[in-house]
């Protein structure tokens, strides 16, 4: 039975269309083909979440949460898209080389190819169990022959833009080989991640996750082969290159996310390795057998991190020096600012940790509640210190990241001694969102926070954006949640819990808190270039996903909102 356009567009999908059509109404001609593939994947995208919604569940997704597939499906690639928009701005104005453009051209069509991936296998799943269930079911047909016209379209306008951008057909063949290299991985890491952790993600979470691992290591990848061409290859016979100048920082961050990467990988296979030699001799104790695997842990990750990663550095990006001496130079090439900011950060997550810690264990106030002074928090942790140790704070972000992905390995493989402590320290910060299997609340936060900020970082024409994530997860989306728990009558539907109170007062805390933020900016050397309208939309749009969306809001709002003020 067909479903009419209107009773299909639900506040959610109502307010993310409007998020596409903001950023395609602000395109250059020079980008007409990204905005009809950024609106053939919209369209794609909304078919297969109705289709999806209105079939028997077919994927362990989280519970309470809708599918969430076309806002999954157009972030990232809307997010490359403003980008895109930006630093065609700089190229005009000649800030800029031309070669930074085509490369954010490919991690557009790179981003929107993993998700047009995840949405032809949402849609082969669903058809074939629609068929299976009702062989004579018409709407099916109809549907299919609108999807395949759009996936066709959308392979043809991807074509056409990268020959443009291609010197030779080789090398467009190439670029596209690259294209379905990434939907190809997209695929079967969507498919893992939902079959691994099952009820921990919705689809379009998990679309948001898998995209960007693909976007993020796709993107180590291709240095890496590019450098290992140059080195073996003659430049007069094949010539590959790929990628832009990097900031140190941006290298280090990189460098120890790819460590992380290649450790959690090596680890599984000797602790495998370790427990088929000698896990079938029953005669060591329990405790002993915990030591050595805290041993294969620390000397894997130790050498991994001090040896592997920093190889990798040096040789694919070209960076001078081991990263670990150049991190405390640059530390102390300003001792006293850097670490005032250390101890100043240290003293406030010491007093928030043991006082939240206390009251989560013994109040009956709301996890969701309490857990937004943590946002607060970032407020008072990363605010100032975006202002006036930008940098420093780009590495801080990364070093944090980095610690919390070996205590989740921790936590997750119980290495002794700390697994089970962090485990129960953690389970006390977890809400209906979070699981035993995995905990990502504190991860979004963090990265919420921190992809504004390094995705701002180069060329940046609009200061808000560095800002994106602290104003709307540290300002926004806590006011809205205690002026709403508190004052909140007026309901935006009959079934959720998000009111228009608390709604009003995120979107006005934000609008104040750029009055603010404005001023000082200018004050400390800012050119502003951001005029009210476009900053009242950008607050108003994320404010009312906000209150529709039943998706991770740490995760998606700052990057819509980040999107809407590049405009």
């Amino acid at each position: 039975m067909a479903i009419s356009p209107l009773k299909a567009m639900n506040g959610e999908r109502v307010v993310v269309l409007i998020f596409v059509l903001r950023v395609l109404s602000s395109l250059p001609l020079a980008l007409l083909p990204h905005a009809l593939s950024l609106s053939l994947l919209s369209l794609f995208s909304l078919v297969v979440e109705i289709r999806v919604d209105n079939s028997p569940s077919l994927f362990k997704t989280r519970p309470g949460a809708s599918s969430g597939i076309i806002l999954g499906a157009v972030t990232l690639p809307t997010v490359m898209l403003s980008k895109l928009i930006q630093l065609s701005r700089a190229v005009s104005l000649q800030q800029i080389e031309i070669g930074e453009l085509e490369h954010m051209t490919m991690q557009f069509w790179a981003a929107s190819a993993c998700s047009c991936g995840v949405l032809i296998l949402l849609f082969i799943v669903t058809w074939c169990a629609a068929n299976k269930k009702n062989p004579h079911f018409s709407c099916s047909v109809w549907d299919a022959k609108f999807s395949l016209s759009c996936v066709i379209l959308y392979s043809a306008v991807c074509c056409i833009s990268l020959a443009t951008i291609s010197h030779t057909g080789f090398n467009t063949a190439l670029k596209l080989l690259w294209l379905l290299c990434h939907g190809f991985a997209t695929v079967k890491l969507i498919q893992h991640l939902l079959s691994t952790f099952p009820f921990c993600a919705s689809i379009g979470e998990a679309n948001l996750v898998t995209s960007g691992l693909v976007l993020y290591f796709g993107d180590m990848l291709a240095c890496t082969i590019s450098k290992v061409c140059r080195l073996l290859i003659p430049p007069e016979l094949v010539s590959i290159r790929y990628g832009i100048k990097r900031s140190e920082i941006g290298i280090v961050i990189q460098g120890v996310l790819l460590g992380l990467l290649i450790f959690s990988a090596v680890f599984k296979f000797l602790i495998h390795l370790w427990e088929y030699f000698w896990g079938a001799n029953n005669s060591e104790s329990r405790e002993r057998k915990e030591i050595w695997r805290s041993l294969i842990f620390l000397t894997s990750l130790g050498f991994i991190m001090i040896a592997v990663a920093p190889s990798w550095m040096m040789i694919v990006l070209d960076f001078d020096v081991h990263p670990v001496p150049w991190i405390f130079q640059f530390i102390f090439s300003e001792p006293f600012k850097r670490l005032s900011l250390c101890i100043y950060w240290l003293v406030l997550i010491y007093a928030s940790v043991l006082r939240f810690y206390n009251i989560s264990k013994n109040s009956k106030i709301e996890r969701i509640l309490l857990r937004k002074y943590y946002h607060l928090l970032a407020v008072l942790m990363f605010l100032p210190t975006l202002i006036y140790q930008p940098k420093f704070l780009d590495l801080a972000f990364g070093a944090a990241l980095a610690v919390f992905l070996v205590l989740e390995i921790i936590r997750v493989w119980r290495i002794w001694p700390l697994g089970q402590l962090v485990h129960q320290f953690m389970s006390a910060f977890t809400d209906h969102r979070d699981s035993d299997l995995i905990i990502v609340s504190h991860f979004s936060l963090l990265l919420g926070c921190a992809l504004p900020i390094w995705m701002s970082s180069g060329f940046n024409d609009r200061p808000l954006t560095p800002f994106a994530g602290i104003l709307s997860l540290g300002i926004g989306d806590t006011m809205a949640s205690m002026v709403g728990h508190k004052y909140g009558v007026l309901r935006w539907s009959k079934t959720g819990k998000k009111t228009i109170e608390g709604t009003a007062a995120g979107i006005t805390s934000v609008l104040a808190a750029c009055s603010v933020l404005l001023p000082l900016l200018a004050s400390t050397g800012y050119f502003l270039t951001q005029h009210w309208f476009p900053i009242f939309i950008a607050v108003t749009t994320s404010g009312l996903l906000e209150a529709y969306t039943t998706q991770l809001d740490n995760a998606f709002i700052p990057l819509v909102f980040y999107s809407l003020l590049c405009l």
